[in-house]
């Protein structure tokens, strides 16, 4: 009981990841994200190529491809930004990484400049899911926002809670 009282929740703003129209998890035309088989998140249709950190945290993986990257955040949140559907074949081509393993970011340092023209041209889509990886655990509660319109590094497109 005591612990109950005492216990204080720990809560983290996720902000965008992107510029560009917020996309429903759901309505991502890739099963693997749509049915949340990697965890739950949301997607961004961007407008403007700079991925940045969605919280601060550590930089866990990067995708030899250079299209993927993972953050751990400072609430233990295993969050994956995948950049475009199909971009695995690219093999790297049209990204610029500008964060290595291991490096501590900041909410909103960019982390990926993507050429969405040559994406738009070369994959199936420039559509960019980002998931909780970690969600499955079901260690945390999340606060979606309305929201369609986003900035990226600066929108809150959800707030985490440990539960």
């Amino acid at each position: 009981m005591f612990k109950k009282m005492f216990k204080k929740d720990k809560a983290e703003a996720v902000v965008a990841h992107a510029t560009g129209q917020f996309v429903k998890l759901e309505d991502v035309p890739d099963p693997v994200f749509s049915q949340k088989m990697m965890g739950e998140g949301m997607a961004i249709k961007p407008t403007s190529g700079t991925v940045v950190a969605p919280v601060a945290g550590e930089i866990i993986q990067i995708a030899d491809t250079k299209h993927a990257f993972g953050i751990r955040s400072e609430l233990g949140q295993e969050i994956l930004v995948h950049i475009g559907l199909e971009t695995v074949a690219l093999k790297g081509e049209g990204f610029n990484v500008l964060v290595s393993l291991g490096d501590k970011v900041t909410v909103g340092q960019p982390i990926v400049e993507a050429d969405l023209d040559f994406i738009e041209k070369n994959a199936s889509s420039t559509v960019i899911p980002m998931v909780v990886t970690n969600s499955m655990e079901n260690k945390y509660d999340f606060d979606w926002k309305a929201v369609t319109d986003v900035v990226a590094g600066d929108t809150v497109v959800f707030e985490s809670k440990t539960k």
